[in-house]
């Protein structure tokens, strides 16, 4: 009965990112009501924040694809590429300057 349960209430979360209080307080409410002992809770916890990190994990790694996506359609490119173009065209401002004799 518990495993099915925790299967439900995991497969309910989906991606939702619950907070360490909420997920202390869903897992205290679960043990009191299915009376579930001191252990089963604690494990059933660690499941629950553990199920949470990775759907947060995925969701950033989603979003973050996205982005990049957008950025590339966009035709926009990364900052690190942008401040070496500045620094190439400053170093050849400078070269240019000091072989002009200016």
């Amino acid at each position: 009965m518990f495993e099915l349960l925790e299967k439900t209430v995991l497969t309910g979360l989906g991606a939702l990112a619950m907070s360490q209080k909420k997920a202390e307080e869903m897992a205290a409410d679960l043990k009191e009501k299915y009376k579930l002992s001191e252990e089963e809770g604690k494990a059933f916890l660690e499941k629950l924040q553990s199920f949470s990190k990775e759907s947060r994990d995925k969701i950033t790694e989603m979003a973050e694809a996205e982005v990049r996506k957008v950025i590339d359609r966009a035709g926009l490119v990364p900052k690190s590429d942008y401040d070496e173009l500045v620094k190439r065209v400053s170093a050849l401002e400078q070269k240019l300057m000091g072989g002009s004799g200016e």
